[in-house]
């Protein structure tokens, strides 16, 4: 089993007319226990040397929410067996497949080690879009400019969402987080 079969896995869900969190689940909690410590090891030295990009007022604020809730996650992911099993957005889950194909191959691109961040990087994002019915970026993530993530009566906002619809490689458009509507 190598890491990208996780798309191929992925891929079969979509035919049905309906996916549940339990069936994501089977799928994610499969390759989450392919993920070694020595992986996630590495996957932080790569969001670290990212991070050197982060202006750095931000920059340590940056790695600890990314280190915590992407990294750190795979040990939930495994564990995880209190969620409310019921349907996923069954479009979202779909149109996420390209950008996730995308990130699979620009990863493998531009690190020559065989590391499993993008594999990492799709179980969290998934996990976090259709289990925890969470934005990607946690509440209270920091953006330039003062700006955060939120949550106001039970719906996610970031402020810099908007930014990123040009970008085709942007995890936004796999989260739930709507555009900030006062920035």
């Amino acid at each position: 089993m190598e890491a990208e079969d996780i798309l191929v896995e992925l891929k079969k869900l979509s035919p049905k007319k309906e996916i549940t969190k339990s069936e994501l689940m089977v799928i994610l909690k499969k390759y989450a226990r392919i993920i070694s410590v020595n992986d996630l090891m590495l996957a932080t030295a790569h969001m670290r040397k990212d991070g050197e990009f982060v202006h750095a007022k931000y920059r340590e604020k940056y790695l600890k929410i990314y280190i915590k809730y992407f990294i750190m996650r795979m040990k939930e992911v495994k564990e995880k067996e209190d969620y409310v099993d019921s349907a996923i957005d069954k479009t979202a889950f779909d149109e996420s497949f390209p950008m996730l194909e995308r990130t699979f191959e620009k990863e493998r691109l531009s690190d020559a080690t065989d590391d499993k961040f993008p594999l990492i990087y799709v179980i969290t994002a998934l996990y976090t879009t259709f289990i925890l019915e969470e934005p990607i970026h946690p509440v209270g993530s920091e953006f330039p400019g003062s700006l955060f993530v939120e949550e106001r009566n039970g719906e996610y906002f970031c402020p810099v969402k908007e930014n990123q619809k040009d970008n085709v490689n942007a995890i936004c458009h796999l989260c739930l987080a709507e555009q900030t509507p006062d920035i």
